[in-house]
């Protein structure tokens, strides 16, 4: 497990290290994307990424590998419908695509063994989720979903014009999001929430401040998506705020 630790720690670093060449459009980060893309794609891509290091850092510091089969889930389900949605587009003569699609196919065979191979590890904690977290997972999952299915339809639903292909694979990407927040549902324990939230504030504190900033630039008929962006960003990062460090309960020196 000692070894496993060290390659799970190791791999939220490389994601950090990716999170911040897309947020600050690093050459070394943007050129592995597969189309070139506009500014806040790329800090949208830096924000998912920097989510997914806040978690594997927290599992591979901590241990705790019964919180791995909802991160796992995750990357199987972005994994799966990307891969299928870049095969589609090689089979349209779209050749540089495949090599992407080959990947993601990887991807998702590598995070399904993953799902089953941590699927019973036991968790160490034994708090319950609490209830407004469950509540707001719930209208997160539904949200997410929602806005998936959108995304992948084309419905400009961003506070930026996103490139349509862009827009597939931000969809995909909300959908294996939603399965992430679905999981621990099933399997209401505190650090089958822990780990969203952590994911959450990190999301949140790339996105944030440039959303704000958008405010004064954001096109007329884009302003209602941005105000209610915003304000999931503001409630999910308050929320992962008092849980994590506020509420006596759940804080981490709990």
């Amino acid at each position: 497990m000692k070894l496993i630790r060290i390659v799970t720690v190791v791999s939220g670093l490389v994601f950090l290290l990716f999170a911040i060449g897309f947020i600050f459009r690093l050459p070394f980060a943007i050129a592995i994307w597969p189309w070139e893309d506009g500014r806040y794609s790329y800090l949208f891509i830096g924000s998912i990424l920097a989510a997914v290091s806040a978690a594997a850092l927290w599992v591979g510091w901590t241990g705790e590998f019964g919180a791995l089969p909802a991160g796992s889930a995750n990357v199987f389900v972005i994994a799966l419908t990307t891969c299928i949605y870049f095969f589609k587009l090689a089979s349209q003569g779209r050749t540089d695509m495949l090599l992407f699609a080959v990947l993601a196919a990887l991807s998702a065979v590598a995070s399904f063994a993953a799902f089953f191979w941590s699927l019973n590890i036991p968790l160490k904690e034994t708090r319950l989720m609490p209830r407004l977290v469950k509540v707001s997972f719930w209208i997160f999952i539904a949200s997410l979903f929602l806005s998936g299915r959108a995304l992948i339809l084309g419905a400009p639903i961003f506070p930026w014009a996103l490139n349509p292909d862009t827009s597939v694979v931000f969809g995909c990407i909300f959908l294996g999001d939603a399965f992430y927040f679905l999981y621990g549902m099933f399997r209401p324990n505190w650090h089958n929430a822990l780990g969203q939230l952590l994911s959450f504030l990190a999301y949140d504190l790339v996105l944030i401040v440039p959303f704000i900033g958008l405010l004064n630039t954001v096109e007329p008929a884009r302003y209602i998506n941005l105000i209610v962006y915003t304000a999931v960003l503001i409630y999910s990062g308050g929320l992962a705020v008092y849980y994590l460090f506020v509420n006596p309960q759940t804080r981490f020196r709990s």
